[in-house]
C-alpha cells in the first residue's frame, strides 16, 4: 500500500503529544507499506531539519512556507490580515501557495493509494479532494477545544477572540470532516462528537500508545519526596490554564496540610504566565533533556486540564513509569483508565487537592495505583496502535463496505485564499 501522510509543522525534534502520536505510527506503517510523509513548515529552509526527517523516514518531502511570524505583533498582523476569510487562524495560516502546488505536484509522481492529512489544519489544501481515497487523522475534536477556551473565565479582548474562532472552527471542522473518506479519531468521546455531523461507520478510533520500555519504572526503588509533577508543551494555551489553575485553586490548600510539598512544571517553551508561577514551592524547567527522570522522580503526576480534547499521552507515559496520577475528566478523555483503580479522578479544587495531600502521605496507596497503572499501560504499545491504524487505511483503500465514500462539494471551503 501506497500512503501519502500531509502535516503541518515541524516533526522534529518530537515534542507535543501529536508529533509524538504521529511519529510513531509513521514509523510503524513504514515497517510495512510504501510511506511518503509530507513536511511543510513556517520560516526558512532548516537543512538540519529536512537531513534529520529524510533519515527517519526515507522519501520525505519538505516544504519551507518562509514566513515566520514569531514575535506578538507579527502574530496579531497575521491574525488580523486573516480574519476576513471563512477558516479559523488555526488553520487558515497554513495555506500557502507553493505548498498546494507541491503537493499536486506530488500526487501525480507518487500516486498514492490513500491518503492520510494529519490534523484539521493540513486540510486547508485541499478544498477538492483528490481522486483517492482520502482519510483524516483527528487528534482532537478541534471546535470543541475553542468552545471550552471560550466558555472558561476569559474575558476582554481574548474571550472575543476565542468566541470568534470557535464560530469559525465549529463551522469549518464541521464541513471538513464530512468531506473525507474516512475519519481517524483517537477516542469514543471524540468520535462521538463528531458522529453528529458524519456517519459514524466512517469514523473509526484508533486509541493511543506508549513506548513503554522508554517509560518504565525507575530500577532503583528511592524514597519518594512530597513532589507533585505536571508534564506538557508550556506554549500551549490548555497547559498553560491548566497550571494556572492547579497553582491558584489546588496548591496553596495542598501545601496548607503538607508544607513541604514541591510542584514542578517540566515541558518546553513556558509562557510568560507559567514563568511567573516559580517560587518557594514551584519550579519551572523549561525544556529537559528527557521527562522520564522527572517523572520517575514524582510522588504524584496531576494533571489539571480544564481544556483541550483528544487523548492524553502524558497521561499514559506517567502510567507506564508507575505513577500515580490524578486527573480531571477533561484531562483523562479518551483513555482506557478507571478512577480509583488504575488512575484518580477530581473535577473541583477541593477534591484534587484532597486527593493530592492524600496520596503524597500515603506510599501504600500511591504504590497499589502506580501498579495498576503499568499494567493498563502495557496494553497500548505503539506497535499495537500502529498496526490497527495500518488496518483502518486497508479497509478504506480495499472498499470495505463499512466505509461509505463522502465526496461532497467544498465551495463553502474554497473562499480561503492562499498566501503566495
Amino acid at each position: 500500500m501506497k500512503i501519502l501522510w500531509v502535516k503541518a509543522n515541524k516533526i522534529l525534534p518530537v515534542h507535543s503529544g501529536g508529533d509524538l502520536r504521529s511519529f510513531n505510527i509513521l514509523r510503524q506503517l513504514a515497517a510495512n507499506d510504501d510511506v511518503t510523509f509530507f513536511s511543510y513548515y513556517d520560516g526558512p529552509v532548516d537543512a538540519d531539519y529536512e537531513r534529520e526527517v529524510q533519515g527517519q523516514l526515507p522519501g520525505a518531502i519538505c516544504v519551507s512556507m518562509g514566513r515566520n511570524p514569531n514575535s506578538a505583533v507579527a502574530r496579531g498582523i497575521d491574525y488580523l490580515t486573516r480574519l476576513p476569510q471563512a477558516a479559523p487562524y488555526a488553520v487558515s495560516r497554513f495555506a500557502a501557495g507553493t505548498v498546494r502546488s507541491r503537493l499536486e505536484r506530488c500526487l501525480s509522481e507518487k500516486k498514492p493509494d490513500v491518503l492520510v492529512l494529519d490534523f484539521l489544519d493540513a486540510a486547508i489544501h485541499f478544498p477538492k479532494l483528490p481522486p483517492v481515497p482520502a482519510v483524516l487523522f483527528q487528534h482532537n475534536v478541534e471546535s470543541e477545544i475553542w468552545r471550552r477556551h471560550a466558555n472558561n473565565g476569559s474575558a476582554g479582548l481574548r474571550k472575543m477572540i476565542y468566541g470568534i474562532e470557535f464560530s469559525k472552527m465549529l463551522r469549518y471542522e464541521q464541513a471538513t470532516v464530512a468531506r473525507f473518506d474516512h475519519v481517524i479519531a483517537v477516542s469514543e468521546h471524540d468520535k462521538q462528537l463528531m458522529s453528529a455531523w458524519v456517519d459514524p461507520h466512517r469514523v473509526t478510533v484508533v486509541p493511543t500508545g506508549v513506548d513503554t520500555e522508554q517509560y518504565s519504572p525507575a530500577k532503583t526503588a528511592t524514597t519518594e519526596k512530597p513532589l507533585a509533577v505536571f508534564v506538557g508543551a508550556m506554549d500551549w494555551e490548555p497547559n498553560v490554564d491548566a497550571v494556572k489553575y492547579f497553582c491558584a485553586d489546588i496548591w496553596p490548600q495542598v501545601r496548607a496540610k503538607i508544607p513541604e510539598a514541591r510542584f514542578r512544571i517540566v515541558g518546553r517553551n513556558p509562557d510568560h504566565r507559567v514563568k511567573a508561577l516559580a517560587g518557594d514551592s514551584v519550579e519551572v524547567t523549561g525544556r529537559v533533556p528527557s521527562v522520564v527522570e522527572h517523572l520517575q522522580e514524582a510522588a504524584v503526576v496531576v494533571v489539571p486540564l480544564r481544556v483541550g480534547g483528544g487523548t492524553r499521552l502524558k497521561i499514559y507515559e506517567a502510567m507506564a513509569v508507575g505513577k500515580a496520577v490524578i486527573s480531571t475528566t477533561v484531562g483523562a478523555e479518551g483513555l482506557d483508565v478507571q478512577d480509583g483503580t488504575d488512575i484518580v479522578i477530581s473535577d473541583t479544587a477541593g477534591c484534587f487537592s484532597e486527593s493530592l495531600a492524600r496520596l503524597l502521605q500515603d506510599a501504600s496507596d500511591r504504590a497499589r495505583l502506580g501498579l495498576a497503572a503499568r499494567a493498563t499501560a502495557e496494553r497500548y504499545g505503539w506497535p499495537f496502535v500502529g498496526a490497527r491504524f495500518g488496518e483502518v487505511l486497508h479497509s478504506v483503500v480495499e472498499g470495505s463496505s463499512k466505509v461509505v465514500p463522502a465526496r461532497a462539494k467544498a465551495e463553502n471551503l474554497s473562499d480561503v485564499p492562499l498566501v503566495r
